[in-house]
């Protein structure tokens, strides 16, 4: 491939890697992973609400890596209340988006590896940092947790739930340095640790003279 095209696939996959960073960075600091409602199950069962008067007891909560917001409806008016959390994989997977997109992947490891390998950092935080979530999310009830959280005399239950914008920020990011790699490989470098025929070729040749 001439060295023109090259360069102009390698800007491409710097500016997508740099409009990852600041998506990233962008997701990460809000509080739009997950919106969902929650039922005040012990208020609506006290006064035996009717389903014309459920509305009444449904709450909202929505929360990100770090924060968010829940609203109390137990009959008597919402009462906002915010909280925070702490995920450490998301500065994880964040430092290595912004290296990628800043860094020097020729200073770190030399050769196209370095590119390669960086790619592959990013992307596989990227899918960590969504599997840990939705897994916490999902199988662990984590909306109920935090509506439950040092709550003594009612019990909410999840009434809906879905992921929000920010969570599919950091699945396209993941994909993005995906195709980077793939980038990398149209510009005409082979994959690590793949071996190329040519070398193949001329050690059987060596082997027979020998």
């Amino acid at each position: 491939m001439p060295a023109q095209q090259k360069k102009i696939i390698f800007c491409i996959a710097g500016v997508l890697s740099f409009a990852c960073a600041l998506g990233t960075a962008a997701a990460i600091g809000t509080q739009l992973w997950v919106k969902g409602s929650i039922l005040c199950k012990t208020g609506a069962l006290l006064v035996n609400a009717t389903s014309q008067e459920m509305h009444k007891f449904i709450g909202h909560i929505q929360y990100g890596l770090f924060h968010g917001e829940r609203v109390r409806q137990c009959g008597l008016g919402g009462r906002p209340l915010q909280f925070s959390l702490l995920v450490v994989f998301a500065l994880v997977g964040a430092g290595f988006f912004m290296l990628n997109a800043f860094g020097s992947p020729y200073e770190t490891l030399h050769g196209p590896v370095g590119l390669y390998l960086w790619s592959f950092i990013s992307c596989s935080c990227g899918c960590l940092i969504m599997i840990l979530f939705s897994s916490e999310v999902k199988i662990h009830h984590l909306s109920e947790k935090i509506a439950n959280f040092k709550e003594g005399s009612f019990i909410f239950k999840t009434h809906s739930e879905q992921f929000a914008n920010s969570f599919w920020i950091i699945l396209v990011c993941s994909l993005v340095q995906f195709l980077n790699a793939l980038l990398i490989r149209f510009a005409g470098f082979e994959f690590p640790f793949s071996k190329s025929k040519h070398s193949g070729t001329t050690t059987g040749a060596a082997d027979l003279m020998y």
